[in-house]
């Protein structure tokens, strides 16, 4: 199916609030919900899912996210005044959100995350006694957002409040949970940024692949028809994703709470918004050079596979990936990024053995159609036509943990600077990926997801 250019606009106007737009197609597309278990464990840790589904690809065992995605920004209009009446009724609403809602993909899953803007204007004092510390980086785990050396010099650093993440399989219970937010009068919203995931894992067309086909976006036709996502591979791999609770303050060591155990079962979120040049990628990458600038220079690997094997024993050293680059003059994104986001040595924690090699970061990324966002407050920084791009969303254990992440990717490895000029070809996905916006976030668990601090 594909739309006429009028069709593509009239689903851009109608993707503001309470309009689903060009989204309404994802279910018309997918077939409708992926057969899911309908129950599920309610976790201390709000970023978790329960009842994610398993399969094979390639061999390979993946993770099949949520259908759909949706992120609310929003500005706290609270004063420090009436801050514990408004936590009192933001408890209610999540309350009753859960109460109605299984926390699986089949039900619904919310998490509110808080940028500093809310601490700094609402709970400073408190934020000085209990924000934890990164004890690597020797700085707080939460700080402002900044440029990286590939990101264009007009990337916007948010200062949100706030950020709702909202995933289920059904378009329904995100619009209720939406609408019951919206309802709380609690605040005013920034934006609003829909996407959604769904690979051909069954054998069918995927999800991306249609709707960017839909949507007319350049290259569209390249997307191979069972990809998981626009540029073709799977990354979902569940060896590639951090387990269970790997991404939390108090997991894995990295933090000081400072004698607290308030932001126990929390975690650091990164949310930022990527253009990806998806033309570009077909038309100029074979799939032997897509390979190597996905994962890694000299990977031998099956013409036109999508899923890659990630597991702990295909973990790349900064030393691998020193030698790939004086080889071929180019580093592997997943290559580069492994220096920094996985374990450097077997880590038992409570009776959990986390083996060396095992993945950190815990991703929640999904393809979005916004440019850059369905909605938003700025509405001249939205573009007329829909665009392929990531809502990239990632929970580290700390925000230096993610920065490490984000550096490696541009070649700042553990044992040293592989020097490129920005957005070269031969640097990863840089030069098809162009980052538009980012904010980092506190996710406290479940216990203090509303208003954090403000009792304190």
């Amino acid at each position: 199916m594909k739309l006429t250019r009028r069709q593509v606009l009239a689903g851009a106007a109608a993707g503001v609030v309470g309009a689903g737009g060009i989204y309404e197609l994802v279910d018309q597309l997918s077939g409708g919900s992926p057969q899911r278990a309908a129950g599920g464990q309610r976790l201390p840790e709000q970023h978790l899912l329960d009842g994610i589904r398993i399969v094979r690809s390639n061999g390979v065992e993946v993770l099949v996210p949520p259908l759909h995605h949706e992120i609310l920004t929003a500005r706290v209009l609270a004063t420090r005044a009436d801050l514990l009446d408004a936590q009192t009724s933001l408890a209610g609403v999540l309350a009753g959100i859960d109460a109605d809602y299984a926390p699986t993909p089949a039900g619904l899953g919310v998490t509110a995350a808080w940028g500093l803007p809310y601490f700094h204007r609402l709970t400073p004092d408190a934020l000085r006694r209990y924000l934890p510390q990164d004890r690597r980086a020797g700085k707080p785990v939460l700080f402002d957002a900044e440029r990286f050396q590939s990101d264009p010099f007009d990337t916007k650093l948010e200062s949100n409040d706030v950020a709702f993440l909202i995933r289920s399989d059904v378009r329904a219970h995100i619009d209720d949970a939406t609408q019951r937010l919206r309802d709380s009068k609690l605040f005013h919203l920034t934006s609003i940024r829909r996407g959604f995931a769904g690979g051909g894992f069954d054998g069918g067309r995927s999800l991306p692949k249609q709707m960017a086909v839909a949507a007319q976006v350049p290259g569209a036709d390249l997307i191979p028809d069972t990809a998981e996502l626009f540029l073709g591979f799977t990354s979902t791999q569940r060896a590639g994703m951090g387990p269970g609770e790997i991404a939390n303050f108090e997991t894995l060591g990295y933090v000081d709470f400072r004698g607290s155990d308030y932001f126990v079962h929390g975690t650091h979120m990164h949310l930022s918004h990527i253009h990806e040049d998806v033309e570009a990628w077909y038309l100029n990458f074979d799939f032997d050079e897509r390979v190597a600038t996905a994962f890694r220079p000299n990977l031998n690997v099956k013409q036109d596979t999508q899923t890659v094997r990630q597991g702990p024993q295909d973990v790349s050293s900064a030393a691998d990936v020193q030698r790939d680059y004086k080889s071929s003059g180019r580093i592997g994104h997943s290559a580069a990024i492994q220096t920094t986001s996985r374990l450097d040595r077997d880590v038992h924690v409570e009776g959990v053995v986390y083996p060396k090699g095992t993945a950190i970061p815990v991703r929640a990324d999904f393809n979005t159609l916004d440019n850059p966002f369905t909605w938003s407050v700025n509405l001249a920084e939205i573009g007329e036509l829909p665009a392929a791009g990531v809502h990239f969303v990632v929970f580290n254990p700390t925000g230096d943990d993610f920065r490490r992440n984000r550096l490696a990717m541009d070649g700042q490895l553990p044992d040293g600077k592989i020097a490129f000029k920005p957005r070269d070809r031969n640097q990863g996905f840089n030069s098809i990926l162009s980052t538009t916006h980012r904010q980092n976030f506190l996710v406290p668990p479940r216990r203090h997801r509303s208003f954090p601090l403000a009792e304190l």
